[in-house]
């Protein structure tokens, strides 16, 4: 990493500054180092891993995982006969496939396991993962329901067992340098957080094309319904369960869940909100879903105001905006923008146009006096701008998991981070289909309006 301005030096230069904001040339962030993979591994030092679900998202974790050092995939399961044939492509071999996860619970050769399953499939995995003394990286949102979540800390918690919640920008350069400059004071005293993503594509509303040749008998629909209500075989609802709440948890598990998960990271944040209260609708897609393609939410953190928007009928940036009285914060997947402000007056007061002529020109002319800067010594306010890779660079945060397992040591967006982060979803859900602001109660684990 290229060496920056020291916090000295950058007060120094933008202390009291009143003029124009200079531009700054880029300062680009070096990508975490991770090896190359080494084909010369001994098998005894590999990190074998099995992976459930290898769908949309499991299939982009699978390519990704298997290009990284000292690891291999050696067993896959999903309940869709057509992904058994995709994980071999991938991987290369013939690796074991089954509909049955618990058969890779019960192989002596695993030594963790990677799970992206929709969501109402989370709680069950994970808890009977760690419980057969596996580790586990579970896609975001950690949970369904904050009664999941509960259940998946208690078991993380009573095992032992290394959890890593699949959120990934806490584990890129961006976020990582955002969190330092934050915690440096830089924005000075945080007044209001925002944080947008906007989309404007069916895709983009999860409208996939189920794959053609889906039927009971490549799938077993059953199982993968779970303990929801049981409906008959339905393509749409396979590919596109999160536009249901029984399957999913909407743009909020899907969206919200990045936004606050980046945000807790960057700030230093680890709990969930005391209050939220959200607003949305259905107002594009209205194609039998019951979650609203439109949600946006408040949230109290007990300290500065967050306002968290998703839009999935309107194209619009995935940006935070941190906001403080010195200026604000602005980071975007590949960058981060400073723009400073000093706080200070830079011109006389416009209530003096209240006093009288003579009163108000002695007060501009002391004004003058005090605050004019001597011509040529005009102060510059200084901004700078960091670029680096994609903060939805999957590989560094598979990358930490798996030398979290190797070394036993607990991982950033571990459970708890995870379940305080999908909190945050699921009172902004809660918010939305009860018509009112919500509350998380500690003592009973519950969202309470």
């Amino acid at each position: 990493m290229k060496k920056d301005l020291s916090r000295r030096q950058f007060l120094h230069r933008t202390a009291g500054a009143a003029g124009a904001l200079a531009a700054s040339p880029a300062i680009f962030l070096e990508p975490e180092h991770i090896p190359l993979p080494l084909q010369s591994t001994a098998p005894s030092d590999r990190l074998r891993f099995g992976i459930i679900g290898i769908g949309m998202q499991g299939s982009g974790l699978l390519t990704n995982a298997i290009q990284l050092p000292g690891v291999e995939c050696v067993a896959a399961c999903d309940l869709y006969d057509g992904r058994h044939t995709l994980a071999q492509e991938i991987v290369g071999k013939k690796i074991p496939t089954t509909r049955r996860y618990k058969e890779l619970l019960d192989n002596k050769e695993i030594d963790c396991l990677i799970a992206a399953v929709p969501d109402h499939w989370h709680k069950q995995v994970v808890v009977d993962a760690v419980n057969a003394g596996k580790d586990i990286y579970c896609e975001k949102p950690m949970s369904h329901s904050a009664a999941d979540g509960v259940a998946m800390v208690a078991a993380a918690q009573k095992t032992g067992r290394i959890v890593q919640i699949g959120s990934q920008r806490v584990s890129s350069v961006i976020c990582t340098k955002a969190k330092e400059l934050l915690a440096s004071g830089m924005v000075g005293t945080l007044t209001l957080v925002e944080g947008s993503l906007g989309r404007n594509d069916p895709n983009g509303a999860w409208e996939y094309p189920p794959p053609p040749d889906l039927s009971p008998e490549n799938l077993d629909w059953d199982t993968w319904q779970g303990t929801v209500p049981k409906v008959p075989f339905n393509p749409n609802i396979f590919a596109r369960w999160r536009c249901w709440k029984e399957y999913g948890t909407g743009v909020a598990g899907d969206l919200l869940v990045h936004l606050v998960s980046g945000m807790n990271y960057m700030l230093g944040w680890n709990e969930p909100p005391k209050r939220a209260m959200a607003l949305g609708d259905i107002l594009r897609f209205k194609d039998g879903r019951n979650m609203p393609d439109v949600h946006c939410t408040l949230f109290d953190y007990g300290r500065a105001p967050v306002y968290l928007r998703l839009n999935l009928g309107c194209d619009t940036p995935e940006i935070y905006r941190f906001q403080g009285s010195k200026g604000i914060l602005e980071v975007t997947e590949t960058a981060i923008a400073y723009f400073p402000q000093s706080g200070e007056d830079d011109s006389p007061s416009y209530y003096t146009y209240s006093y009288p002529h003579a009163m108000r020109d002695a007060y501009l002319k002391k004004w003058h006096e005090d605050h004019d800067p001597k011509p040529g010594k005009e102060p510059v306010a200084e901004g700078f701008t960091y670029r680096g890779v994609s903060w939805d660079e999957e590989k560094p945060h598979l990358w930490k998991y798996f030398q979290g397992v190797r070394n036993r040591q607990q991982v950033t967006e571990d459970a708890i981070f995870g379940h305080h982060a999908a909190l945050a979803c699921h009172m902004a859900n809660e918010s939305y289909f009860r018509h009112a602001a919500v509350t998380w109660d500690p003592a009973s684990n519950q969202i309470k309006s």
